[in-house]
């Protein structure tokens, strides 16, 4: 089971979490700060695992 999540500006993806990378990913130079901010979170990156955990698994 994957979680993906864009983020989209002005039709533009710049960043995504993956579940398999486990991790905020840059897509475009504007989202390497967005990335790089969110991966420091560290209760943020915890939340976002167990909800692949709880609401993902879950549905399969």
């Amino acid at each position: 089971v994957r979680l993906l999540a864009r983020y989209i500006y002005n039709r533009e993806e710049y960043t995504r979490f993956d579940s398999d990378v486990g991790e905020f990913r840059a897509v475009t130079e504007l989202g390497r700060p967005s990335a790089e901010y969110y991966n420091k979170q560290k209760e943020y990156m915890e939340q976002l695992r167990a909800t692949v955990d709880t609401a993902c698994k879950h549905d399969y």
